[in-house]
């Protein structure tokens, strides 16, 4: 029997074969950073094994102390709902094991650091005239995951020579990347580098870079150069650790300052008191865990699209 602390890694999941491998990579460089301790993988969706199957697996293996780390950048639906859910599933089927909850990864050093550097190599070591990026993320119905995009935009922004940086969204919500894209032209950019904020590859990431080549063909006088998604690198393994330590020790803080389901957001407001939702992911993969302890399967709240 396992004695130490288990890391259950949530991965959101993907049509793209190719952001699923990107998962499985990363999953392999955190084992190699983890030094022996126990690691269990599941994705919430679109991908196999889901979260339930994920977690049974880790105890069948003798573990009873398990803390989740949701492998995302910024919290929204999946990270506040989903994942949440399929602890109390865990908890519910799995009565004599701990279950604790860590932080997306967030905002982060690291993670700011691992996105200069990709929109350094996009830049290339030429003078680039007057540039601009744009930095595009997923696109949330929840307004707090879209304005952290902001943040991190202006964070990457002060200080470090990478001119100015336009957030977008290639999905729910906007300016679009054609949108930002158009800006950055008006606003005087002659080289813009397009990048998306996402962990792994996927059709979100082809889209982002097909917009961009459609623009581009349309503003034949404007460099419009691509830059590569984050990908499986060490250091964000380095802050999945923090987090999980964060989480077995209790120091995990959420930010619900502007949750939508806590504080009552103009236009948001029929979203506060909102229960989490116990069911299965409506497109996971595999079993139907809700049978294990007669929970209800609600509609999930909130929807929109999620492809990775």
């Amino acid at each position: 029997m396992s004695s130490g602390p288990a890391l259950l890694l949530i991965g959101h999941g993907s049509r793209s074969v190719a952001g699923v491998e990107e998962y499985w990579q990363f999953a392999d460089v955190l084992r190699g950073a983890a030094k022996g301790l126990e690691i269990g993988c599941g994705f919430i969706e679109l991908a196999e094994p889901d979260l339930d199957t994920a977690i049974d697996a880790l105890v069948g293996r003798g573990v009873t102390s398990i803390g989740a780390v949701p492998l995302v950048l910024l919290g929204a639906g999946h990270m506040k709902n989903d994942g949440p859910a399929a602890l109390e599933r865990g908890r519910r089927r799995h009565q004599s094991v701990r279950f604790e909850y860590g932080r997306a990864l967030g905002i982060h050093p690291l993670v700011l650091a691992l996105a200069e550097e990709r929109i350094r190599a996009a830049v290339g070591a030429g003078d680039p005239g007057r540039l601009a990026v744009v930095l595009v993320g997923r696109g949330s119905s929840d307004p707090d995951a879209n304005a952290d995009l902001y943040k991190v935009g202006r964070l990457l922004q002060d200080s470090r020579g990478l001119g100015f940086v336009e957030p977008a969204f290639v999905s729910l919500a906007p300016p679009s990347v054609p949108q930002a894209l158009e800006r950055c032209r008006r606003l005087g950019a002659t080289t813009i580098a397009v990048v998306p904020y996402f962990l792994f590859t996927g059709i979100l990431v082809d889209r982002i870079h097909a917009q961009a080549d459609v623009w581009a063909v349309e503003h034949q006088g404007m460099a419009v150069r691509h830059g590569a998604h984050l990908g499986p690198d060490p250091r964000l393994a380095e802050l999945v650790l923090q987090r999980h330590r964060e989480a077995i020790e209790g120091e995990a803080r959420m930010n619900c300052d502007c949750c939508v389901y806590r504080i009552a957001i103009p236009g948001y407001e029929g979203q506060v008191g909102q229960p989490t939702p116990l069911h299965a992911h409506s497109h996971s993969h595999g079993h139907d865990h809700s049978h294990h302890s007669g929970i209800p399967v609600p509609e999930p709240m909130g929807g929109g699209e999620h492809l990775g």
